[in-house]
């Protein structure tokens, strides 16, 4: 099967240079820029794949809602499949790209856009043919576990662990998305999507890791924790919740042996109970082995991972309660159920009482509305 390739950038040069050795299949042209077409096999009109017979599947790997989502849409109206590594696409528009290939007999596929070289997706899509999966989520964001764990094991600040981690392809030139914690939020939403058939894109809640000091690490590692971006989806009743923050975990915490820019994706089923994967999650060459999986599996007559069934939803994060490791000044400290302190030159380290993760966001932006630093994590017990 020949594969035109949407993209020549870092992971579209891996994909196309995949495509050369992978059984059944070849690579097809590469859709560039108008002008970067300096080469026989790239072109700069969409077009030309589009209307090219030989072309089979298209892989698309540009980035962003658009033009990403009209190119699909007319590869797969043209009857090709596509498989594609995009989350903000698949999170905003995945459902009708779903509909638009059953309705041509075409396959859609995403699994690259969630782990990088980690199958979740992949087989969080099979599992729930034959299991209740009732819980998912886990460190799915490389470039942030990568700075987090450097400023914890190599005691980095945040502003050299980010520098560190851009200068090994790990972090974008504009790094937003993945350390606001928006990244691993679409990776939750499409898991959801997945995992109940419900893609949530309302109610969500998110906390990055911006906020975090080398003081706050230093603290944290005083008590004997470690720091993870997690993100966390599950069933409610009739519904589900979605949400993202930093979370602390004690030394036997599977995710404290997280390490670098690896992910760690779980799900939870009815009869399988825990399902724990590992890998790296960030990368040229994990992410085109993602998509080049996906290609395969097209091959193997596998045809979609959202159902006709999956809708949209609001999340309802009122249920998830936890306590939560607070730094803030001091003299908002009354505003929080406390269970300990300690103060220093006016500045509060609090473990709360359990709360609920819409109340502690909220908290957390309102004080930064009014000019507070805050950092927060909750805690795993």
């Amino acid at each position: 099967m020949k594969v035109a390739v949407l993209g020549f950038g870092t992971v579209g040069q891996g994909v196309y240079g995949m495509l050369a050795h992978s059984k059944g299949l070849e690579p097809g042209p590469v859709l560039v820029r108008p002008g970067k077409d300096n080469e026989p096999w790239k072109v700069a009109d969409m077009n030309a794949i589009v209307s090219d017979a030989s072309v089979g599947a298209v892989a698309e790997v540009m980035g962003g809602v658009e033009p990403a989502f009209s190119y699909c849409a007319m590869a797969l109206k043209a009857g090709k499949h596509v498989v594609t590594s995009n989350k903000a696409l698949v999170a905003a528009r995945g459902i009708e790209l779903a509909e638009i290939a059953r309705e041509h007999g075409a396959a859609f596929l995403f699994s690259a856009a969630c782990g990088g070289g980690v199958p979740f997706l992949h087989n969080l899509s099979l599992a729930v043919l034959s299991d209740r999966i009732e819980s998912l989520g886990g460190i799915l964001n490389g470039t942030t576990n990568y700075m987090l764990d450097a400023m914890q094991r190599r005691s980095l600040d945040y502003g050299a662990a980010l520098s560190d981690a851009q200068k090994l392809g790990y972090a974008e030139a504009n790094p937003t998305a993945d350390v606001s914690g928006l990244d691993a939020l679409r990776k939750i939403m499409l898991g959801c999507a997945v995992g109940f058939d419900a893609l949530p894109d309302e109610g969500l809640d998110r906390e990055g890791i911006e906020s975090i000091t080398a003081a706050d690490v230093a603290d944290i590692k005083k008590r004997g924790l470690t720091c993870r971006l997690v993100a966390r989806g599950g069933r409610t009743d009739g519904g589900v919740y979605a949400y993202v923050e930093p979370v602390l975990f004690t030394a036997a915490a599977p995710e404290c042996s997280v390490l670098d820019n690896f992910n760690l994706a779980r799900y939870h089923g009815e009869d399988s109970g825990d399902i724990v994967m590992i890998g790296q999650g960030a990368g040229r060459w994990p992410t085109a082995s993602a998509v080049l999986r996906d290609l395969s599996c097209v091959l193997r007559g596998e045809r979609e991972m959202l159902g006709a069934g999956c809708v949209r939803c609001a999340a309802d994060n009122e249920g998830c309660v936890h306590s939560y490791y607070v730094r803030l000044p001091e003299k908002l400290v009354s505003e929080l159920p406390v269970k300990s302190a300690k103060n220093e030159n006016g500045v509060a380290r609090i473990i709360t009482e359990p709360v609920s993760v819409v109340s502690m966001h909220a908290f957390a932006a309102k004080q930064r509305e009014n000019g507070a630093e805050i950092f927060f994590a909750a805690v795993e017990e």
